[in-house]
């Protein structure tokens, strides 16, 4: 049976340091970490991982605002949010919650946000950054999250295969541009399989590393897993299920079950990757606050 990567015991540890770092800024008269979370409309899920994003700021000493648009608020509406935000000192990252509704324009929104206060990672210039190893940008903050998962864990991707079962531009993409770099921590052989590649069970099951992040529920089954590999799920999917209290309960895009009885390390869903990605978010507003007080005193 395969051991259990505790993503709730990690993303605690990365977040005692940022709260560390935030008391010493305090303590040595700097400024305080901003972080300005935009919400347009009222989709529960989004209001929910909102709500988990403030409410950790105020755990970890973050100075957070939450800017709550309508619905049918219009493009330049949350522009002129993200332009005010842009210029506030107190702030020095800024998210917009995914998804807007469908007349938001998402691309030209994270365009508009200052490069500097991307702690998301969307805006082209710091996809180039992350792409580029370039150590002073941002890294996405789910993918930064399982490349912190697996360094704790004593998982050196170096050499060995990695295969990434999606290709989004928020997960899977970006953890290849991770997997791949030069550098301590990286060197992976990657592949990225997709919904138009052929014979993606017989891809998975040579992946020393396999990282699922599909959007379809258990999609991974045993068969197609290496033995002994070291298995990371992204996906949360709701499922119907009325033997349960809420009658559904959350899976991956792994079957957990059948594939924990082949893999040596596993990530369970919830509990896994979920906790890393609020993690990083507050470790990335911490950094873009210390990049501005570099830049102060230079």
């Amino acid at each position: 049976m395969a051991g259990v990567i505790d993503g709730k015991m990690v993303a605690a540890k990365v977040n005692e340091e940022t709260a560390k770092m935030v008391a010493d800024m305090a303590r040595s008269g700097n400024m305080q970490p901003g972080l300005a979370v935009v919400l347009v409309g009222d989709d529960p899920a989004s209001q929910v991982y909102v709500g988990m994003k403030v409410k950790k700021c105020a755990e970890l000493g973050i100075y957070s605002e939450k800017r709550v648009l309508p619905a049918d608020a219009s493009q330049e509406d949350v522009l002129g949010v993200v332009r005010e935000l842009n210029e506030d000192p107190k702030i020095h990252g800024i998210l917009v919650q995914s998804p807007p509704p469908p007349q938001i324009d998402e691309r030209e929104i994270v365009r508009a946000i200052l490069p500097s206060k991307d702690v998301d990672c969307f805006h082209p210039e710091n996809v180039g950054k992350m792409l580029l190893g370039d150590e002073d940008g941002f890294q996405p903050c789910t993918p930064a999250g399982i490349m912190e998962l697996l360094k704790r864990y004593d998982i050196d991707p170096e050499g060995k295969h990695a295969v990434v079962i999606g290709r989004s531009n928020i997960v899977g993409k970006p953890m290849m541009a991770l997997l791949v770099q030069k550098a301590k921590g990286a060197n992976a052989t990657v592949t990225v399989c997709h919904s138009r590649t052929k014979n993606i069970a017989e891809i998975a099951a040579t992946a020393d590393i396999l990282i699922a992040a599909i959007g379809k529920p258990e999609f991974v089954t045993a068969d197609m897993v290496k033995e002994g590999a070291v298995v990371i799920d992204v996906g949360i999917n709701r499922i119907d299920d009325p033997a349960a209290k809420r009658g559904y309960r959350l899976v991956g895009d792994v079957a957990f079950d059948e594939v924990a009885g082949k893999a040596s390390l596993i990530t369970p869903v919830p509990g896994g990757v979920g906790p890393m990605t609020i993690a990083m978010l507050m470790r990335n507003a911490v950094k873009a606050c210390a990049a501005k007080i570099r830049n102060k005193k230079s």
